[in-house]
């Protein structure tokens, strides 16, 4: 009877852990963008990796540092269990040579190529420079699409002015092409949009056309002004912020993404990524 006891007892107990697994939100690979360590990697490509490997990353979204080659840099960081499906391009470089931009992607092995910055003048960011994004898109999309590659663009906060019955980044999304055009959604700068559309609420609308994501956080209290521009001590440790992550990586998971770059703008990465990593996993 008291077998029988115990066997029911950790019959339960296994029922609970079987239960708590498939709750968790967080699911995918540890992934981190390379702009988090912009002031470590010119004192040592190879430390720096070091030190991204010991926190536990397996996936980076970037490229090859100064003086390096494509080979190069996934050489580096294959040997340290380190994949890049994401890599990054300028605007110019996709107006001008998108061709170029599908060779350096296909040499690192990556998947996607993103694009963070449409220029425009000052904090200006007009209808027609939102016109020329949309032409540069879809045209440079088609080229990587070609090449089997998914080009997305990174949301930067300054597209959330309004437009008709949306906004500027509504325009982007409804007239790029989805067969050639994808987008990146970083949290932060959806936050620090304005309002104009919470991250949940652009998730929800646009499903499956977000296909990555930046998981930063914007610090409580600041008000986002369509700028696209931000102290550096307003990105905090995942969880300490705005950003409404159970919600956010439900509506995430239901749209499809499967890669989430941890990026910290602030100066001291070293002691919030590893924070943010242990809240991320807790999820």
């Amino acid at each position: 009877m008291k077998t029988l006891k115990f066997i029911v007892i950790a019959l339960i107990g296994l029922m609970g852990l079987t239960s708590q697994a498939q709750k968790k939100l967080y699911t995918y690979p540890l992934g981190v963008q390379a702009y988090t360590f912009r002031n470590h990697f010119p004192k040592g490509v190879e430390q720096t990796l070091d030190i991204i490997q010991k926190m536990g990353f397996t996936e980076l979204e970037g490229g090859p540092q100064k003086g390096q080659t494509a080979e190069e840099f996934k050489k580096m960081c294959n040997d340290r269990g380190i994949s890049i499906p994401s890599t990054g391009c300028g605007f110019e470089e996709l107006q001008k040579d998108p061709q170029a931009v599908a060779d350096k992607a296909k040499a690192l092995g990556a998947k996607y190529v993103m694009c963070a910055w449409i220029p425009h003048k000052g904090n200006d960011f007009t209808f027609e420079d939102t016109k020329k994004a949309v032409e540069v898109f879809n045209a440079g999309g088609k080229v990587l699409a070609e090449n089997g590659l998914i080009f997305c663009y990174h949301d930067h906060g300054y597209e959330f002015r309004p437009h008709e019955k949306g906004t500027y980044m509504d325009y982007i999304i409804q007239n790029t092409d989805p067969k050639y055009v994808s987008f990146e959604m970083d949290v932060l700068w959806t936050i620090h949009g304005g309002g104009a559309a919470t991250p949940q609420e652009l998730l929800k609308r646009y499903g499956n056309r977000w296909k990555l994501m930046h998981v930063k956080d914007l610090k409580i209290g600041v008000i986002g002004d369509k700028s696209g521009h931000e102290p550096a001590e307003n990105d905090v440790v995942l969880g300490t912020g705005q950003a409404d992550w159970k919600k956010i990586l439900k509506l995430s998971k239901k749209a499809g993404i499967q890669h989430y770059f941890i990026e910290d703008e602030s100066n001291k990465e070293l002691e919030n990524v590893p924070k943010s990593l242990e809240y991320l996993k807790s999820l």
